[in-house]
């Protein structure tokens, strides 16, 4: 059941005639085990402005039992209608709303979700209440401005844990009776509710003591490295409260790691619910540490600036997370004793990527998106919202000073405690500390839509000594059916000036910080110096913009990139040469010289692996068709070769071996993944273990090697949850027509499968080299689309829009295909977006695969 879309203007009617208290929200789970539904009884206080009149709660659920208001009761068949329940003659002042019905667990990663550990054979729910499903657990003005207080009573299993945002009482008769949550919105309240493993902890600093817990499944317990996740968790606590200057603000802190989670983590006020991957059951990089240690720190930022200040509409959730986004990066760059100082490098490597690339989609937006109801916001949690306004809020703190913005954030916090705001209130605040007219800066960067380019115009003599330098900025236009004009924007950015030292490594000898404005900003700081090898625009990654390299610049980069001895020059131009790939500047064979020459160099693994999948995507998608299987011969070749080399036992050399997995081909390279899954062949320092070995099976059955047995067999290895997931990936990915057919069905055709296993089967199924196993189903992608849209939740029938969108079909037929669906299905406004992205990159792939072919001949 989706549920109505709720308006922006229906929100507003409804805040301004309804002020609430207060939820006591009663739960009987006692049957979750079994699964099914469960009673759910709600009792709302809320006062009515003067004159009265009607309005509505929202509420999903299977059967509605009882609505009694202000002691009447009303008829529940007739009030409630699909998911919301008519409230007429409400009175003005106090009102009281009890609300009894049935709700459904789900499986989709949305309300209260139930999972079944093949372990153990138990049951553990978890909440997912972001964006609109808090509805789907119990009756709740689904709107983040109307804020109450919550308190839950749920009844339990015995030997159950149940945990919410207040401090876990204990249960009297398997009831668990919490404290009211401070007044806090209804999408951040959490219940998280079964047999978990738990770690307990204290933060204890100049007289402050908050209890931290972490939980995770019994049969993860023994992964869970828990002391290292409350080492990151005290390093934010102290640098956000000392950057806030304001106490955490609820009364404990929970992380829940929990299983078939959709996105990364939740802010839950006090309750924060990660994806349970995030505990490793194999080794991984240090990579993958830094990313999850970002997320612990997005997670925990998020408790003041979300959940303690709220924004009023959903159309400043960008600010939300763009916040909680730069201030995880900041706080791994400067907090004492961090493990990843670098992180500003991971930043400009990962975050800047993903936003130039949603920034130059039909559907890119400004910042402060325009949302005018929910099905807007659910597709809006993007590399805008996320990565590109925090990208601009760096640029932001470099364009009114460090302590300016924090004192400002100080102050914001203060004057709206538990309220909420808007965006006017922040800039309002910064204006106040920096003294700066934030009003032009944000019209030009949160208002507007599109990504600059920013080029150096230099001019020297027969010396080498610059004689004139400039930065010319362009706007492109925006892509095709984009809304909005190409704009020119103020951008603080500073250039490096780069030379090879004696041990030919490039060093940054000097440094000029300025502002740039308009189309032409000269640069009489670098006239009359000498000509360095290297002038690299935008280092140190202050601003936000797409760079290029003067063609001296270039050829030394091309030759030396590896050569920086900081990462974060090396991230800037390894990031400027994917994006002219993306752009069709530099052809795919050029880009894989590129990286070859210079990746055996980088030391930072993150880089390194995203060069991996950048690589990968590249042959795959932007190189000529014929010159692609020649392409992907070098690379294969390329990745067991740094395999070999690799220093025994290093991250670079397990990314190698993921990398190698990804792409093996000929017959000897088969083998070797077979006899390394049997023992039967070593290489040195590489624990093949068990994800290692489902990355080695998922290949072998993608080309035919293994099929159905050997899928079971390893699955019979790995009886868990991973491991059901895995096979499920495996199965899907074996290159016969049946084995397709069979993926097809159980996504499309039918509902049954939950949020991740139908998630993995959609990793299996598409394969790009099984172009033509995999032609057929375009007509029925587009023939489903539309029924699977209206059936199935939010997030399931996401999954399949974007994931079996015929992208690896890169011809102008697909186009076709997708111009005249989008003519005559009619989807709203949601599903146009994600199928007109998902139309983009082919549409990109296509330009690119003709430069590629050009650069050839």
């Amino acid at each position: 059941m989706p549920g109505t879309n709720l308006t922006r203007e229906e929100a507003r009617q409804r805040a301004t005639l309804l002020t609430v208290d207060s939820y006591e929200i009663d739960l009987d789970l006692t049957g979750a085990q079994e699964g099914g539904t469960y009673r759910s009884v709600t009792t709302v206080r809320f006062d009515v402005a003067e004159g009265g009149g009607e309005s509505f709660i929202d509420l999903v659920a299977p059967t509605v039992h009882e609505v009694t208001l202000n002691g009447d009761a009303l008829d529940a068949a007739e009030v409630f209608q699909d998911s919301r329940i008519a409230l007429p003659g409400l009175l003005p002042g106090r009102n009281v709303l009890r609300v009894v019905a049935d709700c459904a667990y789900t499986n989709t990663g949305e309300g209260l979700h139930r999972f079944v550990d093949p372990v153990d054979d138990q049951a553990y729910l978890y909440t997912q209440f972001e964006v609109p499903d808090a509805r789907r657990v119990f009756a709740s003005f689904e709107q983040p401005d109307l804020k109450a207080t919550f308190q839950f009573t749920v009844k339990a299993p015995e030997g159950w844990t149940v945990v919410s945002n207040s401090p876990t009482p204990e249960p009297k008769d398997n009831v668990w009776e919490f404290e009211p949550t401070p007044r806090i919105s209804s999408y951040i309240t959490a219940l998280i509710v079964g047999p978990y493993h738990s770690v307990h902890s204290v933060y204890e600093k100049d007289g402050q003591s908050v209890p931290l817990g972490i939980y995770c499944r019994p049969s993860l317990a023994e992964h869970l490295d828990a002391d290292a996740i409350f080492e990151v968790t005290r390093q934010g606590f102290d640098w956000f409260q000392e950057k806030f200057d304001y106490r955490y603000p609820f009364k404990k802190y929970d992380q829940l790691f929990v299983p078939e989670f959709n996105a990364g983590a939740m802010e839950n006020a006090g309750a924060v619910t990660i994806r349970d991957q995030y505990v490793f059951r194999s080794k991984v990089t240090d990579a993958a540490y830094e990313g999850r240690a970002a997320t612990i720190l997005h997670e925990l930022a998020h408790m003041w600036f979300g959940d303690l200040v709220t924004m009023e509409w959903w159309n400043d959730l960008w600010l939300n997370e763009s916040f909680a986004t730069y201030s995880e990066a900041a706080c791994q760059a400067d907090a004492p004793g961090s493990k990843w100082p670098h992180s500003w490098t991971t930043f400009a490597n990962q975050m800047k990527t993903w936003a130039y690339r949603q920034d130059q989609l039909p559907s890119t937006h400004p910042i402060m998106a325009d949302i005018s109801d929910l099905d807007d916001v659910l597709v809006n949690f993007d590399g805008i919202t996320y990565a590109k306004g925090a990208s601009v809020l760096k640029q932001l703190v470099a364009y009114v000073g460090e302590d300016a913005f924090f004192r400002g954030v100080q102050a914001y916090f203060k004057r709206h405690a538990f309220g909420n705001t808007r965006l006017s209130d922040l800039l309002g605040a910064l204006e106040e500390t920096s003294g700066r007219d934030l009003k032009t800066w944000s019209k030009a960067w949160l208002e507007t839509a599109g990504i600059n380019v920013l080029r150096p115009e230099i001019e020297t003599d027969a010396n080498g000594v610059i004689t004139s330098f400039a930065i010319r900025q362009e706007a492109p236009a925006l892509p095709a059916g984009a809304k909005g004009e190409p704009t020119l924007r103020p951008h603080r950015i500073a250039i490096g000036a780069y030379d090879l030292d004696g041990d030919g490594k490039l060093v940054r000898g000097d440094r000029v910080e300025l502002d740039v404005d308009g189309e032409l900003t000269a640069v009489p700081q670098l006239v009359g110096k000498a000509r360095p090898a290297v002038l690299l625009l935008n280092d140190d990654d202050l601003s936000y913009a797409k760079v290029r390299l003067d063609e001296q610049s270039l050829a030394a980069v091309t030759e030396h990139l590896g050569d920086f001895t900081e990462s974060l020059p090396r991230a800037l131009c390894w990031a400027s040469a994917w994006d002219m790939t993306r752009d069709a500047e530099l052809a795919t064979r050029d880009y894989l010289s590129l990286v070859l020459s210079g990746i055996g160099k980088e030391s930072d693994i993150g880089v390194v692996q995203s060069l991996h999948r950048q690589v990968k995507l590249a042959i795959d998608q932007y190189a000529a068709p014929t010159a692609r299987e020649a392409l992907l011969t070098r690379w294969t070749e390329a990745t067991l070769a740094h395999l070999r080399a690799a220093e025994a036992g290093s991250d670079h050399q397990l990314a190698w071996a993921r990398a190698f997995a990804a792409t093996a081909r000929t017959p000897e390279q088969l083998d070797l993944l077979d006899a390394l899954l049997d023992g039967t062949q070593t290489i040195e320092g590489l624990a093949v273990d068990t994800e290692l070995r489902w990355a080695f099976v998922q290949r072998l059955a993608a080309v035919g090697r293994f099929g159905g047995s050997e899928i079971a067999a390893e699955y019979e290895r790995d009886k868990t949850a991973a491991g059901e997931r895995h096979a499920a990936t495996a199965r899907a990915a074996r290159p016969t027509e049946a084995a397709k057919a069979e993926a097809w069905e159980s996504v499309v055709e039918s509902d049954k499968l939950p949020n991740a296993v139908q998630e993995a089967v959609i990793a299996g199924f598409v394969q790009t080299d099984q172009r033509e196993l995999l032609a057929s189903y375009t007509e029925r992608y587009f023939d489903a689309l539309k029924d699977v849209w209206e059936s199935r939740s939010h997030e399931m029938a996401q999954q399949i829009a974007v994931g079996l969108y015929p992208a690896v079909q890169v011809s102008q037929d697909t186009l076709d295909r997708t111009d005249a669906w989008l003519a005559s299905a009619e989807p709203n406004a949601a599903l146009r977006r994600l199928v007109s992205e998902s139309r983009s990159g082919v549409e990109r792939a296509l330009k690119a695969q003709a430069a590629d072919a050009a650069a050839a001949e």
